[in-house]
């Protein structure tokens, strides 16, 4: 196994990570900022008001985006396991 080929499963792996964190994270950071201006503009100040609605869009997100992720790391774990012979040359 060469240097090269393992820097290439290891940026593939981070990859497939950055793809399968990235609907989640996002619509954290969606969700925060909405009730950020909503706590601004109505200042209600208030630390718990923002992890209800975060939890309600996180499941949806995961819902909704579930399927593509469970396809996705199927598919590069499956990749992974048949590259395995060629790895080892």
């Amino acid at each position: 196994m060469t240097p090269e080929t393992v820097l290439a499963v290891g940026r593939h792996a981070l990859e497939i990570t950055l793809l399968l964190a990235a609907p989640l994270l996002l619509t954290a950071l969606a969700v925060g900022l909405l009730v950020g201006v909503f706590q601004a503009a109505t200042q209600v100040n208030e630390m718990t008001l923002s992890f209800i609605p975060k939890l309600v869009a996180m499941a949806a997100a995961l819902m909704i985006a579930g399927p593509w992720m469970l396809k996705l790391i199927i598919a590069y774990t499956r990749g992974l396991f048949e590259s395995i012979p060629g790895l080892l040359r």
